[in-house]
C-alpha cells in the first residue's frame, strides 16, 4: 500500500515523544531537592487526572452511548476494576524489598512504592492509547482511503504530543538524589514502549479488539485515579498554605486537559 509509510510514521511518533519526555531527567544529574520532588509529584498527579478524564473516561463513555440499556455500566465497572487491580498491586508491593538500602528508611520505601505504582499505572494507561492508534491505521488500511490515513495520523500526533508530559511525569518522580538518572529514564522509556507494541497489535486485530476498547479505557482510568489519590497527592509537601506542589498539580492538569481538548 502506498500509504504504509504514514502508519510507520504515526506509530514511531508516539514512542519518540514519550522518550523525549522521559529524557528530561538528564537535566537533573546533580540531584533534586524535596521541594522539587513535591513539584514533580504534583505535576504527575495533575497530568494523570486530566488524562484519566479526557483521554480515557470520556472516550469510553462516548463509545458506549449506543450500546444498549446496560452499556452504561461498562465505564463505572471498568473504572472500579482498575482501582481494584491497583489495590491488589499495593498489597503485593508492600511486601517487596526493592533495594538493600530502602528498608532503612520507611518513608523512602513508601516513596519508592508510589513511584513504581505511578509507572505501572501510566504504562497501563498507554495500552488502550496504543490500541486506539492501531485501530485507526488498521481501519484506514481496510478502506485504502488517504483521508482515513490522515485522520489516523492526526490521532497519533495528538497522543504523541500528550506523551511528552506523560514521559516526564513518570521519569522525574523516579529521581532520588540524582543517583539513578538512567534508571529513571528507563522507567519513562519503558512506560511508553508499550504504545507502539500495542499499536501494532491493534493494527492487525482491529476488527476483533475494538469491542474491548471501552473496557480497556475505563480500567486504565480507574488505575490512574487510584494511584494518584492514594500515592501521588500525599507526596506533595504542604508549606504554609498554597504550595508549589499544588500549583504544579494545577499546571499539569491544565496542560494535559488543554492538549486533550485541542488534539482530541
Amino acid at each position: 500500500m502506498a500509504y504504509e509509510w504514514i502508519t510507520v510514521l504515526g506509530i514511531a511518533f508516539i514512542f519518540i515523544m514519550n522518550t523525549l519526555g522521559a529524557s528530561s531527567v538528564f537535566f537533573f544529574k546533580k540531584g533534586i531537592s524535596e521541594h522539587a520532588k513535591s513539584i514533580f509529584f504534583g505535576f504527575a498527579g495533575g497530568v494523570m487526572i486530566a488524562a484519566s478524564v479526557w483521554s480515557l473516561l470520556l472516550p469510553a463513555i462516548h463509545q458506549t452511548q449506543e450500546g444498549g440499556a446496560l452499556a452504561f455500566l461498562i465505564v463505572p465497572l471498568g473504572c472500579l476494576l482498575g482501582g481494584i487491580c491497583l489495590q491488589i498491586l499495593d498489597g503485593l508491593t508492600k511486601g517487596l524489598q526493592f533495594s538493600k538500602n530502602i528498608n532503612k528508611n520507611p518513608m523512602d520505601n513508601v516513596g519508592l512504592r508510589a513511584r513504581r505504582k505511578l509507572f505501572l499505572a501510566v504504562t497501563l494507561h498507554n495500552v488502550p492509547e496504543g490500541l486506539a492508534v492501531g485501530f485507526a491505521f488498521g481501519a484506514a488500511n481496510v478502506t485504502g482511503n488517504f483521508a482515513g490515513y490522515l485522520s489516523a495520523l492526526g490521532l497519533a500526533l495528538g497522543i504523541g504530543i500528550q506523551n511528552l508530559p506523560e514521559g516526564a511525569a513518570v521519569a522525574l518522580p523516579m529521581l532520588k538524589d540524582g543517583k539513578n538518572v538512567r534508571q529513571a529514564f528507563g522507567y519513562g522509556f519503558i512506560s511508553g514502549a508499550v504504545e507502539p507494541f500495542f499499536a501494532i497489535i491493534g493494527y492487525y486485530l482491529s476488527s476483533v479488539l475494538i469491542t474491548l476498547q471501552p473496557w480497556l479505557l475505563a480500567i486504565s482510568a480507574g488505575a490512574m485515579l487510584f494511584v494518584t489519590v492514594e500515592e501521588l497527592l500525599p507526596m506533595i509537601d504542604k508549606e504554609g498554605g498554597v504550595t508549589a506542589g499544588a500549583w504544579s498539580f494545577m499546571l499539569g492538569f491544565i496542560l494535559m486537559m488543554g492538549l486533550d481538548v485541542l488534539l482530541g
